[in-house]
C-alpha cells in the first residue's frame, strides 16, 4: 500500500514539472514568436508596412495562445480519462 502511495506521488509531482515546463515554454513562445513574426513579415512578405506586419504578429500571438488553451484542456481532460477507467475497474 506504501509503495502504491509512493509511486501516486512521483506520478503528481512529474506531472506539475510537465505542466510548469509547458508554461514556461509558452511564455517564451508569447513573446519571441509575435516579434519574430512582425520583423520577418515586415522585411520579407510586407515591404514595409508596418499596418499588416503588426497585424500578423497579433495573429502569431493569438496562435500561441490558443495553442496553450488547447493544450490545457487535453492535458486537464487526460487525468479525469484515466481515473474513470480505474473506477469502473473497482466497481466490478
Amino acid at each position: 500500500m506504501a509503495e502504491q502511495v509512493a509511486a501516486s506521488k512521483v506520478n503528481t509531482e512529474l506531472a506539475q514539472q510537465g505542466t510548469l515546463v509547458k508554461l514556461i515554454i509558452f511564455s517564451l513562445s508569447l513573446g519571441i514568436v509575435p516579434l519574430t513574426a512582425y520583423f520577418a513579415s515586415l522585411n520579407y512578405v510586407w515591404n514595409g508596412n508596418a499596418t499588416f506586419a503588426a497585424l500578423t504578429a497579433v495573429m502569431a500571438a493569438n496562435v500561441v495562445l490558443v495553442a496553450y488553451i488547447i493544450t490545457s484542456v487535453y492535458e486537464d481532460k487526460r487525468p479525469r480519462e484515466a481515473g474513470q477507467g480505474s473506477e469502473s475497474k473497482k466497481e466490478r
